[in-house]
């Protein structure tokens, strides 16, 4: 699972994410990522909850930005205890996991102790997880869910590896949708950002969207391209029909 890297962003509990370490270890997963972290990771509390896993630490990235922490990345999904109604699809961790999974690289992105993710910080991914709880306490500590997403992908590893050794006999449909696990050609979120940028641009200079009417206009269209898998090659076609549009709509008579 070297593929997929876990994010936290602006972390404030020393002892959450040396815990986190320390899970990340258990189930094989290396690549941690800390957005504007509040704590220290080298702290006494980190290392001691950390425990046999100070390396998950000492080699964690630091970044300012959610996109910055995405660079690279094909797919990534955020995960969220209460979430707003809106057109983003909500899933849970079996189908969100699977389809991170599918993808060259990937992230799986967690929010702050106190606040969880905003809004913004959600667009940035493609997709949004629920971790089903007893709705009278759904709070979840930070360390506990990145266990339990964890330990669903561990799961999910251990399948594909035993199912990929008698695949010639799986026919079911679970066996299908292992089978078609494998990495597909996806555009990276750093692309499709740009493109994303690029589009509420042209969009603006022709008036389709408005300052006002922009966020709430490039969340639908977000949602309709993430929804497509682009590709790298479908991404810059795109960019350069918008460039063209840019060209044209300056060179009107």
């Amino acid at each position: 699972m070297s593929n997929i890297r876990i994010v936290l962003v602006e972390t404030a509990g020393a002892r959450n994410l040396g815990s986190v370490a320390r899970v990340m270890k258990n189930f094989g997963l290396k690549e941690l990522w800390l957005v504007n972290p509040i704590c220290d990771r080298f702290s006494d509390e980190a290392q001691h909850m950390a425990v046999h896993a100070p390396e998950i630490l000492e080699n964690a990235r630091i970044v300012d930005t959610l996109p910055a922490a995405l660079v690279g990345c094909h797919r990534a999904i955020a995960t969220a205890g209460r979430i707003d109604k809106g057109e983003m699809k909500v899933t849970n961790p079996p189908q969100g996991l699977s389809w991170l999974m599918q993808a060259e690289t990937s992230a799986i992105v967690f929010g702050a102790e106190d606040r969880g993710l905003s809004n913004a910080e959600i667009q940035h991914c493609q997709q949004v997880m629920r971790i089903p709880v007893n709705p009278e306490y759904p709070s979840l500590n930070l360390a506990q869910a990145v266990g339990i997403c964890c330990y669903q992908l561990q799961l999910m590893q251990e399948g594909i590896r035993e199912n990929s050794q008698c695949h010639e006999n799986l026919t079911s449909q679970i066996a299908q949708d292992l089978i078609q696990s494998a990495p597909i050609d996806l555009a990276i979120r750093a692309d499709l950002e740009a493109c994303y940028q690029q589009l509420e641009a042209v969009l603006l200079k022709i008036g389709y969207v408005y300052p006002h009417t922009a966020v709430h206009r490039l969340r639908k269209f977000r949602h309709i391209f993430d929804r497509a898998n682009l590709s790298p090659s479908e991404v810059a076609m795109l960019r350069g029909i918008l460039r063209q549009v840019n060209w044209a709509t300056a060179h009107l008579d």
